[in-house]
């Protein structure tokens, strides 16, 4: 489980360090910052993929994503004595993103290249420093495996020693040296990066995948864009919770069933629903049903990830559903570690209820978003890796 999310210098993020439970909710007005912290979530689970940089560019590059604002802003600029300015600048450019839980942590540094006459690649951000270490936070004596732009070294004992001198500047470690044999800590990182799941805005319109009759595999997780839905029910009910299912499916819609209908090896998803004479599949479904269902399939899947990221799932949904999604997101978070990000009062008010639901409100403050009530002696221990 991640304990601690950092992130500085990524648009309204200047500087933010959160502590994180098993379930967090994370609310704020439009504008607050939510979206882009879910964003910085995603960037950072793209490291394990090798597509940090380019994730970058499709963002706008570096010069976009970064913190517009002043690099420090002093007292007086808060208090309004002097206007908000920049002052010469004394750190080197840097976007700065990690996390860490009870047995290892994870920082990337990245930065402005350094000027190449032979290459068109001028503007593509660099890594700078990368980190792994055992503990909670960063301190001198238990990084594991550190890298300094094209040089990664590795712990032995007391010593160092040089894993790579030649790394791609803009690719992540994960990319270049997770080894089971020279590094174990990089490997466990990478596979654990990459089984987070992102949920972000299930389409339902007319042209939907979930609405589509794909041929069917079996299917432990749920596709991010629902177009397997059907199979990953069916896989639910074959080698998972089938009672939790059920369930899930009559807290929502009382005396309402699901099942799949097969057919040449295609899969159609069926909803049943007293009062009518026949079953509707997925192409007739409403907005709302579709994407409840796919809520469901999201969240009871036999293959729970160490970390779900919802992204404002109340959309399209029935206020007096709301309580429900809750309930479900509830049992989800005693599989996955769950962070759901929303602003519909209903779903707020049903999660804070939760027992241990870590509330994250945000706001902006001359620009940057900040924590509600997260006062500085009040975050979690972090220390980045200085270049």
């Amino acid at each position: 489980m991640i304990n601690t999310l950092a992130v500085a210098n990524y648009r309204s993020l200047r500087s933010l360090t959160i502590p994180l439970g098993r379930l967090n909710l994370i609310t704020g007005a439009n504008g607050s910052g939510k979206s882009n912290l879910y964003r910085a979530l995603r960037l950072l689970a793209e490291t394990a993929h090798g597509g940090v940089v380019s994730a970058l560019a499709r963002e706008g590059g570096l010069s976009s994503t970064l913190w517009a604002g002043p690099e420090k802003i002093t007292r007086r600029m808060i208090t309004g004595e002097i206007p908000i300015q920049g002052l010469p600048r004394q750190e080197p450019v840097a976007l700065k993103l990690g996390f860490a839980g009870d047995d290892f942590g994870y920082a990337i540094d990245l930065g402005l290249p350094v000027p190449a006459g032979a290459s068109v690649f001028q503007f593509d951000p660099e890594i700078k420093r990368e980190a792994i270490w055992a503990g909670p936070f960063l301190r001198p004596a238990n990084v594991l495996i550190d890298r300094r732009g094209a040089l990664a070294r590795t712990k032995e004992g007391r010593n160092w020693r040089v894993m790579a001198e030649h790394l791609n500047v803009f690719e992540s470690l994960f990319a270049q040296l997770a080894d089971a044999e020279r590094a174990p800590e990089a490997m466990v990182m990478r596979e654990r990066i990459r089984q987070w799941r992102f949920y972000d805005h299930f389409r339902s319109d007319r042209d939907a995948p979930a609405r589509m009759t794909p041929l069917g595999t079996r299917t432990p997780v749920l596709s991010h864009d629902g177009g397997d839905l059907a199979a990953a029910w069916q896989t639910i009910v074959e080698i998972g919770d089938t009672r939790a299912l059920a369930a899930a499916v009559e807290d929502a819609f009382p005396g309402g069933s699901v099942h799949v209908e097969t057919g040449g090896g295609r899969f159609n998803l069926l909803f049943s629903q007293h009062g009518l004479l026949r079953p509707l599949s997925a192409a007739e479904l409403s907005d709302g049903t579709l994407r409840y269902l796919l809520w469901i399939a999201a969240l009871h899947t036999p293959r729970p990830p160490p970390l779900m990221v919802l992204n404002e799932p109340e959309t399209s949904l029935h206020p007096d559903l709301l309580p429900a999604l809750a309930r479900l997101i509830v049992q989800a978070s005693k599989r996955s570690q769950v962070w759901v990000v929303s602003h519909a009062g209903r779903l707020i008010a049903a999660l804070e209820d939760a027992p241990g639901c870590n509330v994250v409100a945000l706001e902006k403050n001359l620009s940057q978003t900040r924590v509600v009530g997260l006062r500085e002696l009040d975050e979690p221990a972090w220390y980045w890796p200085e270049r």
